[in-house]
């Protein structure tokens, strides 16, 4: 199986590819995200060593806390990533992969800060923060 995945924003202006096994995506409620996003983000990661991104120059980069940056297109606004100041690797959006992506859920993080226009009821663990397996901004 090829464990190589490709994706781009949505005008094209920045693209990459990962290498290697992607983790679950994850499902964040806080209000950063659904701030920045009008919803909430659904993302997975993968190490700094495992992607490349071409188009680097198009992207934006927002210092969203003391603990991690969001990284957008500047040209069409898609969101991109959210980047850990001090770990080794990039979350990257889900949707921005081209399909097919095998991504599955995983769970469901910051469902104390959920919008309240919406259910959750797809069946993954929810957790009121996050799990000490995902690491997180303290808001």
């Amino acid at each position: 199986m090829d464990n190589t995945h490709s994706g781009s924003c949505l005008c094209g202006a920045v693209r990459f590819k990962t290498r290697g096994a992607l983790r679950g995506v994850i499902y964040c409620h806080c209000s950063q995200c659904r701030k920045q996003s009008g919803h909430f983000y659904a993302a997975t990661n993968v190490a700094n060593a495992d992607i490349t991104i071409m188009g680097a120059k198009s992207i934006t980069w927002y210092q969203a806390s003391s603990f991690a940056r969001r990284g957008f297109c500047k040209t069409c606004g898609s969101l991109l990533f959210w980047k850990p100041q001090d770990d080794e690797y990039v979350s990257v959006l889900a949707g921005l992969f081209d399909k097919p992506t095998g991504l599955q859920g995983q769970c469901h993080i910051f469902v104390g800060d959920k919008g309240d226009y919406y259910m959750i009821d797809d069946g993954l663990p929810q957790f009121e923060k996050s799990t000490s397996s995902i690491k997180v901004a303290d808001e």
